[in-house]
């Protein structure tokens, strides 16, 4: 099945372009694509000074923009939303690429501009790295790592389903007031607008992949008792969990420059356990909680969606004391049922021999 358009068209992707090492080189109108957000697009309250500095990074984005343009913008929110959006453009002017700005933010510590712009740039890196998929599994999959996710047991299936999406639908069935009328009415059903992806409406993604409207099957397939006292099931062949790992490789890959192969597994055997990393906070914690013996309370353990086991193409790009063993991932909802993944996660917390 091969993208009969081009997936994710609101991204800003086509306003980039790849380097020699495939990375995406930013560019004026990228920084025009950015500027033109909703969050900085001018209301009818904007003052002159705002419309003036609006319309000049319009006509020339990477432009200096002097402290005393921002100091005469008159609305405080809207000042703090341009000194916001100067200092994440200035990142990404100084680091050239995308990839580069995300590493060098991720790896100091402090992250000092808001998830909405981190998210857009994890989205356009996973459109550059997914740009010759033909898998709307893994592009479904792959939007996980910059939309927060619900998770619904539903006929006795564990679905995802984007929670922006969901929570809309739920209120006011995607038609404003009206919808809302009606779904107080009981005359419309919010889920008849999603659907699972499945084999047969996988097409469809392509040309509907920005409403974010399709449901990824993360069911678990034979029932296994775990270790620690957890019950997974062995994934299907077209498993969203399998799809999933298949777009982590690719995140390790094009990042770290690290290959690595990471499979969804039913349970936990390693009496040597050595290496964790959570792809979650929920999961950083349950893990970090079991490594260490402690106990974990059997609802915040049925929080778990999936593990899974990394393992390195190559034992030496690991460090020395942990070098061919399994890394083993985890990924969990939070109290409201909903995944956060941190893409960043695999990134700082892999047991490399040496900074990549």
């Amino acid at each position: 099945m091969t993208p009969a358009a081009d997936f994710w068209p609101g991204c800003g992707y086509q306003a980039l372009a790849g380097d020699a090492r495939g990375w995406l080189v930013l560019s004026d109108e990228y920084l025009q694509w950015l500027l033109a957000r909703p969050e900085l697009a001018l209301v009818p309250e904007s003052c002159a000074a705002e419309i003036a500095l609006h319309e000049s990074l319009a006509l020339s984005p990477a432009r200096v923009v002097l402290s005393a343009e921002l100091a005469a913008v008159q609305d405080d929110d809207a000042r703090e939303n341009y000194t916001v959006f100067l200092r994440f453009r200035d990142g990404l002017l100084a680091a050239g690429t995308l990839e580069a700005y995300y590493l060098q933010l991720m790896r100091s510590g402090v992250v000092n501009v808001p998830a909405v712009f981190i998210d857009a740039v994890v989205q356009a890196l996973l459109r550059n790295l997914l740009d010759n998929c033909n898998d709307a599994f893994e592009a479904r999959a792959a939007e996980m790592l910059f939309r927060s996710q619900r998770i619904t047991l539903q006929d006795g299936q564990m679905l995802a389903g984007d929670r922006a999406t969901l929570d809309m639908l739920n209120e006011t069935a995607g038609l404003g007031e009206v919808g809302r009328l009606l779904l107080q009415s009981g005359a419309l059903q919010p889920t008849a607008q999603v659907k699972v992806l499945s084999a047969d409406n996988a097409a469809q993604y392509w040309q509907e992949s920005d409403r974010h409207h399709f449901l990824l099957d993360l069911t678990h397939e034979l029932t296994q008792d775990l270790s620690h006292g957890l019950t997974f099931k062995m994934t299907r062949a077209r498993s969203g969990l399998k799809a999933l790992a298949r777009v982590l490789e690719r995140w390790v890959a094009h990042l770290l420059g690290v290959q690595v192969q990471i499979e969804p597994v039913h349970q936990v055997t390693d009496s040597a356990w050595r290496w964790h990393v959570g792809l979650d906070v929920e999961s950083t914690a349950i893990l970090n909680d079991l490594y260490q013996d402690r106990p974990v309370e059997s609802e915040r353990m049925a929080r778990l969606v999936s593990l899974f086991t990394l393992t390195f193409a190559n034992p030496a790009e690991m460090r020395a004391d942990v070098a061919g063993k399994p890394v083993y991932l985890g990924l969990a909802t939070n109290d409201e049922g909903v995944v956060r993944i941190k893409p960043q996660n695999l990134l700082l917390n892999l047991p490399l021999a040496s900074a990549s």
